[in-house]
């Protein structure tokens, strides 16, 4: 038996305007999807997917976070040490735009952020 574990910040003691600024992360809509798989079948693409494991854990803070050290992981002689972030945390309210903005920088350095950026913009292309 694998045993696991996840250090999770605790996002919901963070308060707006003090902790964090802007948590937006675009998310493609539902029905946007469905069109895209329905063109997709209709013309015969080929529909690729993928996964980025612990997508939020590459995400780069903007902002100063800190947290303290987790139970039973405390150092002696240091128990009032907190650690300051780098990276965003599972459970922080910032961690998801963080993730996003990492892709989008990722994505355009790789030439192709024209096609995928927009990707919630499709709906209202194809309406006009």
């Amino acid at each position: 038996m694998k045993h696991k574990a996840r250090l999770v910040a605790k996002g919901y003691v963070q308060r707006v305007g003090v902790d964090f600024d802007k948590v937006f992360a675009p998310v493609a809509r539902l029905d946007s999807v469905r069109l895209l798989f329905a063109l997709a079948a209709q013309e015969g693409w080929m529909v690729h997917h993928m996964d980025v494991k612990s997508a939020f854990l590459n995400g780069e803070l903007v902002e100063e976070v800190y947290a303290v050290q987790p139970p039973r992981f405390i150092v002696d002689g240091q128990e009032d040490k907190v650690y300051r972030l780098d990276k965003a945390l599972h459970g922080l309210r910032q961690a998801p735009r963080a993730w996003n903005i990492k892709l989008d920088r990722t994505l355009k350095n790789l030439g192709e952020s024209a096609r995928l950026r927009n990707y919630n913009k499709l709906e209202s292309t194809i309406k006009s």
